[in-house]
């Protein structure tokens, strides 16, 4: 054989005979040597195939340590902020400076309490499990989706819930983002819910989940400036926002 070159001959598998290798069949026992004639170019030698390119990828290469669906470099800067702004809130209640945040009556000209009382808590076990679920989930929710997803959900879930709670009743008493943490919480777990339906694995803790879930959305229960038509608005906001976002993503 010529070195970089076509064979200048091939081994018939059946007769092992030495056989030209532009034919098909060996002339000395019939075998079947290839499906059709190599391809000649215009010096009547074998043209040499070009490599087939493979197919773009739709998606980058993971990285170490990485996960399917989730970006490692992705600060959850958003839920941080909310995390850090909720605890200045319960600062500025305990010492006493806090009073004007909460939505106390109808807020009028007062418009933006509607945005601080979602910052505000009176009990400390409201707090706690509030706080902590928005932590928890926000921040799953922004490794894998980003920041956007974090801020719409927690202004359509906490303050578009205490918005509509001031608008149900005439004299309303409202502070917390329980359905901030619901919307968050349902939002997640949108995404596991579908994998279950189609008979996929998940790997998050979904009964996890469902108790947090429970614990925030009986807090009214326990603390009346609560708001059982915020936790609804919370819910339905973070299934209306979790199924397309579970579907084509926003990374």
């Amino acid at each position: 054989m010529s070195t970089g070159g076509p064979d200048l001959f091939v081994i018939c598998k059946s007769c092992g005979s030495e056989v030209s290798p532009y034919i098909t069949e060996c002339p000395y026992c019939g075998n079947r040597l290839r499906k059709r004639a190599p391809k000649l170019d215009r010096d009547q030698r074998v043209a040499e195939k070009k490599p087939r390119r493979s197919p773009t990828p739709l998606l980058t290469r993971l990285r170490s340590n990485e996960i399917p669906g989730i970006r490692p470099d992705a600060h959850p800067y958003a839920t941080a902020a909310l995390v850090i702004a909720a605890l200045v809130g319960c600062l500025l209640w305990r010492t006493g400076l806090g009073g004007h945040l909460p939505i106390v009556g109808k807020p009028g000209s007062q418009w933006w309490r509607l945005f601080t009382a979602a910052f505000t808590y009176d009990n400390t076990g409201y707090a706690f499990v509030t706080i902590g679920a928005i932590g928890l989930f926000g921040w799953r929710l922004e490794r894998r989706h980003g920041p956007l997803a974090v801020i719409a959900l927690f202004l359509i879930g906490g303050v578009g819930g205490l918005t509509a709670t001031a608008a149900a009743y005439p004299d309303p008493i409202a502070l917390g983002a329980g359905g901030a943490a619901l919307a968050l919480l349902c939002a997640w777990a949108t995404a596991d819910l579908l994998t279950l339906r189609s008979g996929g694995e998940i790997e998050g803790d979904l009964l996890g989940a469902a108790a947090i879930g429970v614990a925030v959305a009986l807090m009214p229960l326990a603390v009346p400036d609560a708001s059982w038509i915020a936790d609804g608005v919370g819910v339905l906001a973070g299934f209306a926002i979790g199924f397309p976002l579970a579907r084509f993503g926003a990374t």
